[in-house]
Parts: C-alpha cells; sequence; structure tokens
C-alpha cells in the first residue's frame, strides 16, 4: 500500500445512491473540486462494524457542512443494494435515510486506486481527507474488525483548515480552540516552555 498523502487523489466515475435516495450515474469525486471531502471505504453493506460508522458519520453530516466539507461513504456494493440498506429501518440492521452519498465500487477499480481492496475482494477501512484543491492531505486505513473514530476525524479537517488559514502548525492532541506553534525552532521552543506541565 502506498501513501496518497500530498498526492492529487484519484479521480472516479461512478453510480451512487443520494442522500434523496435518487440515483445519480456519472457521480464523481472531482465534482466537489472547491471543498474539502471525506472520502470513506467499508467492506459491505448490511454487515456489522460497518452500520456503525456510517450512522456516526450520519450524526455529524451538519459539523461536517459546516467546515465546507462534503462526506461521500464508498463500497464494493451496487447502488442498489446500497439503496436497499437505506430503505432498512436501523432497528432491522439498516442504515435508513443517511444525508451524504454512498458510491458503488462494483468493478473494485476505486478501491484498487486508493489500494485499499483486500485480495477477498472487499476493501479495508479506508479514509481520505481531501483538499479543496483535490489533494489527500490525511489518511488512515483500519482492519476489519476496528471501527473509525468521527470526532477524530472533525478535528483533523479542523487542524488542516486551521493551519491553511493562520499558516501556523498543530501540535499532538491540538483541539480546536487551543494553542498552535510557529512553525519555527523559536515557536517550537516556545510552545513546549508553555505546556511543559501539560
Amino acid at each position: 500500500m502506498s501513501l496518497l498523502v500530498t498526492q492529487q487523489a484519484p479521480d472516479f466515475t461512478a453510480n451512487a445512491v443520494l442522500a434523496d435516495n435518487s440515483f445519480k450515474e456519472n457521480f464523481k469525486l472531482s465534482d466537489f473540486k472547491g471543498k474539502y471531502v471525506l472520502l470513506f471505504f467499508y467492506p459491505l453493506d448490511f454487515t456489522f462494524v460497518c452500520p456503525s460508522e456510517i450512522l456516526a458519520f450520519n450524526k455529524a453530516v451538519k459539523q461536517f457542512e459546516e467546515r465546507n466539507c462534503q462526506l461521500i461513504g464508498i463500497s464494493i456494493d451496487s447502488h442498489f443494494s446500497h439503496l436497499a440498506w437505506k430503505n432498512t429501518p436501523v432497528n432491522e440492521g439498516g442504515i435508513g435515510n443517511i444525508q451524504y452519498p454512498l458510491v458503488a465500487d462494483l468493478d473494485k477499480s476505486i478501491s484498487k486506486s486508493y489500494e485499499v481492496l483486500l485480495d477477498a475482494g472487499i476493501a479495508l477501512r479506508g479514509l481520505f481527507l481531501i483538499d479543496r484543491e483535490g489533494i489527500v492531505r490525511h489518511q488512515v486505513v483500519n482492519d476489519l474488525p476496528l471501527g473509525r473514530n468521527v470526532d477524530e476525524a472533525l478535528r483533523v479537517l479542523d487542524a488542516l483548515q486551521f493551519t491553511e488559514e493562520h499558516g501556523e502548525v498543530c501540535p499532538a492532541n491540538w483541539n480546536k480552540g487551543d494553542e498552535a506553534m510557529k512553525p519555527t525552532a523559536e515557536g517550537v521552543a516556545e510552545y513546549l516552555s508553555a505546556h511543559a506541565d501539560d
């Protein structure tokens, strides 16, 4: 698996189910240029860890929208399967009417291009934060049994937007509203001195 961070995010055109349950045949990643995108892969519809992640991201849709960030989920299932899962109530193992697109990667070409496809033919839990110019700025890939943390995805998005706006860098455990540091030897010394007891 190669590192995509600092590289142009692989573009794709595929079928997708949109928030209003309509199908879009030519759903393109490049249509979101000018927005941040959080693209996440999950193994399969109608499984176990996947719905918990999809619903957790859905609860945070407004927080991502407030940050000009589009959520996009993707698996190797068809758009018909995605819609059937959305039409299945949560208390019956479905995901309900989630409010972001689910992309169908039936031929597995997108999973291959992001290098998250397992030999078994399903994708690992890859997550990619893409900036407004289409550059991958953050990626994390979990094994199948390990669910992701939505708060951490938001934290990294906040950090990216902060550093873009202010030119400062975000130290360990930085959260929105925390002090950052100037990317100089003096800035590091000043920050570490001020936070020695943290």
